[in-house]
C-alpha cells in the first residue's frame, strides 16, 4: 500500500534536498575565511532555495505554480553543483566528498525532473 503524502516533508525530493543542504552547511563551515562572503553565503543560499522552493511549490493550489517553483529549485541545485565544482577546483574539499555530494545532487536533479514530469502528466491541482 502506498503511503499518502501529507506534507512537503513526505516528498522524497525534499528529503534528498534536505540532506544535501545539511552537507552543504558542513562543507561551508570548513571554507577558508576568504570565502566567508563569497562561496559560503552563495552555497548556503542556493541550498536553502532548493528546499524552500520545493516546499512553497507544494503549498500552491495549481500544478503550474508548483512546477514553476520546482523549476526554480532545479536552477538552484544546478547553481549549487557549480559552486561545489569551484570548491573542488580550489581544493577546499576532498575528491571523495566532492564525488559523494555531486552524486546526491544529481539524484536530487533527477527527482525534481521526475516530479515535474509527473505534475505535467497528471496536472495535479488543475
Amino acid at each position: 500500500m502506498e503511503e499518502k503524502i501529507q506534507s512537503f516533508v513526505d516528498l522524497e525530493v525534499w528529503q534528498v534536498a534536505r540532506e544535501v543542504r545539511k552537507q552543504i552547511y558542513d562543507i561551508t563551515s570548513k571554507l577558508p575565511d576568504s570565502e566567508k562572503y563569497n562561496l559560503f553565503q552563495q552555497m548556503r543560499r542556493a541550498a536553502i532555495s532548493v528546499t524552500s522552493n520545493i516546499a512553497e511549490g507544494y503549498g500552491r493550489y495549481h500544478y503550474q505554480e508548483n512546477m514553476q517553483f520546482l523549476r526554480m529549485a532545479r536552477g538552484s541545485i544546478y547553481e549549487l553543483l557549480d559552486h561545489l565544482i569551484t570548491c573542488n577546483d580550489q581544493k577546499y574539499i576532498t575528491q571523495e566528498d566532492f564525488n559523494q555530494l555531486r552524486n546526491e545532487i544529481i539524484t536530487n536533479i533527477k527527482l525534481i525532473d521526475g516530479l515535474i514530469r509527473y505534475l505535467r502528466k497528471t496536472r495535479v491541482g488543475e
